[in-house]
């Protein structure tokens, strides 16, 4: 079997970075709180309780469980008018599932990453998808890259991960995987997270089965 491969889907698959930080942002100043500079930076990665808690500590007048609620209901909205797929994004995953599985890991909740699959018809290729809302620590923490794996029946130090942030290079890396970094080129990683990848890519029209092939030969 080739070496499994499991995705990040938020700025590897989908462009969604930028959906979030309008609606969070919106979402923040509309219930009475404060988005600071570098908000945006500490939330990507973050699991839905996480990231929600964040937001209640910026001032936002709300229980971390009705700002879940709220932002999620309204990404939701926006993709079911449309999910903004990376150029390459499906070509990409086609091109690598033959002979190996693939996995998803995500910081997304289950709500968003089964809106995604089902409007793009990526589910099918994926035999394992997790949120990190079914795990105990989001990213940085590998728990969910470690599921992705368990799920998937594999071995998480013969699989390949793909991600673009900080908080997720470190998190496929503490799960014992070697990393495909695809920076996002507004919202790039810390250099000490990309100098964790084992390589490093422009885009994913350079995510090739040789490229993932030659990390755990």
């Amino acid at each position: 079997m080739r070496p499994p491969v499991i995705f990040d889907l938020d700025g590897v698959l989908v462009d969604s970075e930028p959906v979030w930080e309008e609606v969070r942002r919106a979402f923040v100043a509309e219930h009475g709180g404060t988005w600071r500079a570098d908000t945006q930076s500490r939330l990507m990665g973050m699991s839905t309780g996480e990231w929600s808690a964040y937001l209640a500590e910026l001032g936002v007048r709300l229980t971390p469980q009705q700002i879940a609620r709220g932002v999620v209901g309204q990404m939701a909205e926006r993709y079911r008018h449309g999910v903004p797929l990376l150029p390459g994004a499906k070509e990409a995953v086609v091109r690598l599932t033959a002979g190996r599985p693939l996995g998803l890991a995500s910081s997304s909740p289950r709500a968003l990453i089964d809106v995604v699959l089902d409007a793009t018809g990526l589910g099918t290729y994926f035999g394992a998808t997790v949120s990190t809302e079914e795990v105990a620590y989001g990213k940085p923490a590998p728990d969910g890259y470690l599921e992705a794996a368990s799920r998937l029946g594999v071995d998480p130090g013969g699989c390949v991960a793909v991600e673009d942030s900080s908080n997720g290079l470190r998190s496929a890396h503490a799960a014992g995987m070697r990393v495909i970094a695809v920076p996002h080129p507004v919202y790039p990683p810390a250099p000490d997270a990309l100098a964790l990848a084992a390589e490093i890519v422009k885009s994913l029209d350079d995510l090739t089965p040789d490229l993932v092939d030659s990390l755990t030969r």
